[in-house]
């Protein structure tokens, strides 16, 4: 802001320390530093207002200052002061700690003074969150991911002596025995069925080249929405898999989402996938129904050659897809019950799902197919070889008592 160095205004008023007339406009400006350290300023058309607006402001942060210097603030303020320092947070995680807290800790537990709170507080909050709210205990790790760091700022600070959340998540997960979260992959039978619904659908054949390249490479949601004719090699049947799209709301206005590039989730994320049969087949059936019909014309963040739009020539936004799949599961299921009775049958019901439970199923099905687990790690861009091994070890839960079967079947030492 270009400011005038007098020390008064341009009717010969004195000026006080931080005020400044701006020579543009006429308008009065006060500058001062917050209290996380970043520069501020307030406008005002004429003197008496600007200062009005200045001591409102140095009451309140005085006050906000003095409460959670003598430990009063509440769980909500430390908060805010903690999060205002993350700016070398990526967007989306920006996005999910701020959900997180505003959704399952503000207007409750947030309130209580940081202070006051105990470990046994903290445990008793968590207990409450997965036996009343009936959250899942990898959902609870994001929340508690944000509330420890809140709590140590307090202790950084000289507010409180200890951190209360400190060990709390290592005794629920003892107590529950240590069990995630678990999104159920389709089974066999439930995404043949899910596949060949839409294959054979006059309503919903459009989706399918969309909902194969899911399947058929365990992408995230955004890397597939994202996913450019630039990024896919259809000579040598490779997808290179180096970006992805967030849809979430801005910072500024929390009413409106848009559209965002961003790396991939992890830098394990970073990778090339070759293609399996199936989807390759469907890339190429697509690229060359885009190349009589017209490609799309859409603009993300400079980016463009979308392989995956809608109606509006928009790329499809996760929460669509989650529509889609419900209008797609809920229509087969209707259809199946009444032929499985004609058949005198059990139907093959497909349960909900989200777009993420497609992601779960390939690494589902590749667990199946495949012992080595480095290269299951790789084609799912997980950063942690731990995360595959969970997957890797339901699977084996699940297979263990069909592979000693085969085994009694084919020995024949007894």
């Amino acid at each position: 802001i270009q400011k005038e160095t007098l020390a008064q205004d341009n009717k010969g008023r004195a000026l006080r320390k931080g005020e400044f007339q701006r020579a543009s406009d006429g308008k009065y400006v006060y500058g001062y530093v917050d209290p996380n350290g970043v520069r501020r300023y307030i406008y005002s058309k004429d003197l008496k207002t600007l200062r009005e607006r200045e001591e409102r402001l140095i009451k309140n942060q005085l006050d906000g200052l003095d409460v959670y210097v003598a430990g009063s603030a509440d769980l909500n303020f430390v908060f805010d002061r903690y999060i205002s320092t993350k700016s070398e947070l990526r967007r989306t995680t920006y996005t999910n700690y701020t959900y997180m807290y505003d959704h399952f800790v503000r207007d409750g537990f947030g309130k209580k003074k940081v202070g006051d709170i105990k470990y046994s507080d903290v445990l008793h909050f968590y207990h409450d969150l997965i036996h009343n709210k009936g959250i899942q205990i990898n959902t609870l790790d994001t929340i508690h991911t944000v509330l420890h760091p809140t709590f140590q700022l307090a202790v950084r600070d000289g507010i409180i002596r200890m951190n209360p959340s400190d060990g709390v998540m290592a005794e629920l997960k003892k107590k529950t025995g240590n069990k995630k979260g678990i999104r159920h992959a389709l089974t066999l039978e439930q995404q043949r069925a899910f596949m060949n619904y839409i294959a054979e659908s006059p309503v919903f054949v459009g989706w399918l080249p969309f909902f194969t390249v899911l399947l058929g490479t365990g992408c995230r949601i955004g890397e597939v929405v994202g996913l450019r004719w630039q990024d896919v090699d259809l000579k040598e049947r490779t997808i290179n898999i180096n970006h992805a799209m967030t849809y979430y709301p801005r910072r500024d206005d929390t009413y409106k989402c848009e559209f965002k590039v961003s790396l991939p989730k992890t830098e394990a994320g970073i990778r090339i996938l070759p293609m399996m049969k199936q989807v390759y087949e469907a890339l190429q059936g697509e690229y060359n129904r885009q190349k009589e019909e017209g490609f799309s014309e859409a603009v993300v963040d400079g980016m463009s050659g979308f392989i995956f739009t809608n109606r509006f020539d928009t790329i499809h936004n996760p929460q669509a897809v989650n529509r889609a799949i419900k209008r797609i599961y809920e229509a087969y299921n209707a259809e199946e019950i009444v032929k499985a009775k004609n058949e005198h049958r059990d139907p093959i019901i497909i349960p909900h799902f989200s777009c993420h439970h497609l992601r779960h199923t390939f690494c589902t099905r590749f667990c199946e197919n495949e012992t080595n687990v480095k290269v299951i790690q790789s084609v799912m861009g997980h950063a942690s070889i731990e995360t595959t091994m969970d997957i890797y070890a339901e699977v084996t839960e699940m297979t263990k008592k069909e592979a000693l079967d085969n085994l009694s079947a084919n020995l024949d030492v007894f």
